[in-house]
């Protein structure tokens, strides 16, 4: 019986125990658990950045000051550093081909140039040094054309996710490039695919299963689907994976390739120009097209740049052609073509 009392008397206790010294009828045992969490929050959200991410962010808001001495300045900084400022200058619209090249690292698995003015020229270069990436992001880099996709694809083996398009002039790259993803044959002078050897058929990209291409047409998709089933476009995330693989990081829309690398960094570095994720997005989301002009332009590059070597070689035989006809018809030519045999077998002999 007393045993009973007491525990009434322990239990009414609790209950008018003020745990709210500003009004005991108004206390909620959830307030105090959601203003608990939400503390913690403020404490991680002030975490005390490291000293290098302070060096980091100093750096990233002078950078335009150090650009043309950075080949020399970055050839002893670790590569996550390089990676670092490289993610800064994108975000300060200062990367181009020649800071791309000098932060350019071997160790480099993730490449993210989207919106840069890197061309061509700087995409070829990077690749040649990073051999080992996995990842790539030229979406919106209206510079690289189909030349730039294919050193991409023809240096870098382990290229596995690749992220394109974007802009009006990017979408009509990538649907220009269809034809590089496609599997190709190194020899095709054989009469039949029995007889050729595993080593004469060749991908053209043999590694790449994950293609983000946010704006992708019907057609260019149907294609992709149909005669690049190894290739999965826009894939989802989700718990079970795709097509029993899991997707990465790295696949996923809407994450910035680069995120991770400055994650630490005051974003007020590369808030001096106006750096907004949202207008990335919102031009992303763009539905305008290339003029006509501009396709004609663009088509006319491409044709010149594909027929240059063509040229140069038909210039290099019309150039023998001529030589060993003035040969044939001037006695003096003939004379000074057979001396000059003459003093290089005398040459061979001595």
């Amino acid at each position: 019986m007393e045993k009973g009392k007491a525990m009434k008397t322990v239990t009414n206790s609790l209950e008018n125990l003020d745990l709210n010294s500003n009004s005991n009828s108004n206390y909620n045992p959830s307030r105090k658990i959601t203003t608990y969490f939400q503390s913690s929050r403020l404490l991680e959200k002030k975490k005390t950045p490291t000293l290098v991410s302070l060096c980091l962010g100093v750096v990233g808001k002078h950078l335009e000051d150090v650009i043309e001495d950075l080949d020399e300045i970055a050839i002893n900084f670790p590569a996550d550093i390089k990676m670092a400022m490289a993610a800064i200058a994108r975000r300060r619209r200062l990367l181009n081909d020649d800071v791309i090249i000098s932060l350019a690292d071997t160790s480099w698995e993730i490449l993210d140039i989207s919106g840069s003015d890197v061309s061509d020229f700087g995409l070829g270069k990077v690749v040649e040094i990073c051999k080992s990436l996995r990842a790539v992001d030229i979406s919106r880099c209206d510079k690289i054309t189909t030349t730039g996709f294919s050193e991409l694809v023809q240096n870098c083996h382990s290229l596995e996710t690749l992220r394109c398009g974007g802009s009006p002039r990017s979408d009509y790259t990538a649907r220009r490039c269809l034809s590089i993803f496609k599997p190709k044959l190194n020899d095709v002078n054989g009469d039949s695919w029995e007889e050729l050897d595993t080593m004469e058929i060749s991908n053209g990209a043999e590694s790449l299963r994950w293609l983000v291409w946010e704006k992708i047409d019907r057609d260019s998709l149907e294609i992709l689907s149909t005669e690049c089933p190894r290739i999965t476009v826009n894939p989802k995330s989700s718990p079970f994976g795709f097509r029993g693989a899991a997707v990465p990081r790295e696949a996923l829309q809407g994450i910035t390739l680069d995120g991770h690398v400055v994650k630490d960094i005051d974003p007020k570095t590369w808030a001096v120009c106006g750096f907004n994720p949202q207008t990335v997005s919102t031009s992303l989301s763009s539905p305008t097209e290339l003029s006509v002009a501009e396709k004609f332009r663009l088509a006319f590059v491409e044709r010149d740049t594909r027929l240059a070597p063509k040229r140069a070689k038909n210039a290099r035989q019309h150039q023998r052609r001529a030589e060993r006809e003035w040969m044939m018809t001037s006695t003096r030519a003939k004379a000074v073509a057979l001396a000059s045999q003459a003093s290089k077998s005398l040459n061979s002999w001595n």
